[in-house]
């Protein structure tokens, strides 16, 4: 089982995604284990403030270190890894989804306004990552995206065995076009090769679709 433990500032945020659709099939089959974790809950003031302005001056305020500190730590293991959602962090692929799913715990903190403090970054985390070249609000989002790349790869969460390796970006390349019935809709056909029943030949298209479709959308995966 891969236990995920997300630490954030608004965990209600994740209620329904982590209770739906595969999240929800995961948890239910004992592949994978939620809890969010409220930051504001390691915090020592009646105003249960975890940010403070940034030293040398500057807009906006910065995550403080030691609610992040206290939270990690509450749950951390010898085998945890953790993970900080970051704009400046390794854009995240599918391989590494991939590799995360070896993990036996992922403990992703979730930042918020400009950020959080770099001693968080130098002494608590292992992978930063960030999911595009933009900013979002906070880390919640971007944290939820990783872990749903994650947990559809854990075996059996699919249902069907190679489903995974068959979708975009498994193999270097975008997904090649899929139709399903009718064979004709508003003068738009199925094409004839998906109908013909000759699998090699199906395959030797699928192939090819998915070379062009990468060439002329996601050149940089060539």
């Amino acid at each position: 089982m891969l236990d995920i433990d997300v630490i954030t500032i608004f965990p209600a945020m994740l209620d329904g995604f982590l209770g739906e659709s595969m999240m929800k099939r995961a948890f239910a089959m004992g592949a994978v284990n939620f809890r969010t974790i409220d930051l504001r809950d390691f915090t020592t003031d009646r105003h249960r403030t975890t940010d403070d302005r940034t030293y040398g001056g500057g807009p906006g305020m910065v995550m403080k270190a030691d609610p992040i500190f206290k939270a990690v730590e509450s749950v951390r293991r010898e085998d945890s890894r953790v993970i900080l959602m970051t704009p400046s962090g390794t854009v995240f692929k599918q391989a590494i989804a991939r590799e995360l799913t070896a993990s036996s715990h992922l403990i992703f903190i979730c930042g918020h306004y400009e950020g959080v403090d770099e001693r968080v970054r130098e002494a608590l985390v292992d992978m930063e990552l960030s999911i595009g070249d933009y900013v979002l609000t906070n880390g919640v989002l971007p944290a939820a995206v990783v872990i749903d790349a994650v947990v559809r790869l854990l075996p059996g969460v699919l249902g069907g065995e190679g489903a995974a390796e068959q979708e975009s970006f498994s193999e270097g390349l975008l997904e090649y076009p899929h139709y399903t019935r009718p064979e004709e809709y508003r003068g738009m056909r199925v094409p004839d090769i998906l109908l013909s029943g000759d699998h090699a030949a199906i395959a030797a298209w699928r192939d090819d679709q998915s070379r062009q479709r990468t060439r002329t959308r996601r050149p940089d995966l060539g």
